[in-house]
């Protein structure tokens, strides 16, 4: 449950040589919540990128941990993603953030989608994407704008990656990290889902999604809980 208390980790990647260079950068959960107060509403995370230690940015990609935390199954497995934005503005609360527009313009036609599995019962495909269930819809996820209303019944204006789903985005065109400048993304439901590590902004575009520097580390270190769990349920 560390995305819901504060410990979200963004990885801020230089490719040089082939190679990329992570640093993290922590979010922090603002306070209150967005969205419909008939349904689960959304938890916001702020980024300050100022802190990332590089001289522009150009694209930015999102991973699903797959660590199952506060998942709902199906169409709705995975991190349930509301809204990306980057401001100049520093919100302290998430109503802030929902009365603010991008200062940087995503390229959300272009997204670089890969879905990923869906918890048992499982539904033709995940929620916010196209017919095919390998692309977004746009109309439905309204990535831009955090909108998102938390319902099985009638759900609206988010995207669910998936369990190890990703996405990516390349910004119309590079920005330069000069001035301060800060991540909003929102999290359907507020119930805890990870993004764990899973977050990296680029200083060059991306044509697909790199596997986050943070998250074998993560991932690695759950297993050895898991293992020393089981372990010790198997001694006990």
């Amino acid at each position: 449950m560390k995305l819901k208390t504060f410990a979200v980790g963004l990885v801020a990647a230089v490719f040089s040589h082939g190679a990329a260079q992570a640093a993290p950068v922590s979010f922090t959960k603002l306070t209150g919540v967005t969205g419909d107060p008939g349904a689960a509403q959304t938890a916001v995370f702020k980024a300050d990128l100022s802190t990332a230690g590089l001289a522009s940015f150009s694209a930015l990609s999102i991973s699903d941990s797959g660590v199952i935390g506060g998942s709902s199954p199906g169409e709705f497995s995975g991190f349930d993603l509301d809204a990306v934005i980057i401001s100049a503005t520093n919100c302290a609360s998430a109503a802030c953030v929902a009365a603010l527009t991008s200062d940087v313009v995503f390229n959300y036609a272009a997204s670089i989608f890969t879905p990923g599995t869906q918890l048992a019962p499982t539904d033709p495909k995940l929620y916010g994407t196209d017919g095919t269930g390998s692309n977004v819809d746009n109309a439905t996820a309204t990535l831009g704008s955090f909108d998102g209303y938390s319902s099985t019944i009638t759900p609206d204006g988010f995207l669910s990656l998936g369990v190890n789903g990703s996405i990516g985005f390349n910004f119309m065109s590079a920005i330069a990290a000069a001035s301060p400048l800060y991540l909003y993304i929102g999290e359907v439901g507020d119930n805890g889902e990870l993004a764990e590590g899973g977050i990296q902004i680029f200083e060059d575009p991306i044509s697909e999604v790199p596997l986050p520097a943070a998250l074998p580390l993560f991932l690695m270190g759950a297993g050895a809980l898991g293992f020393h769990g089981r372990r010790k349920r198997k001694t006990a």
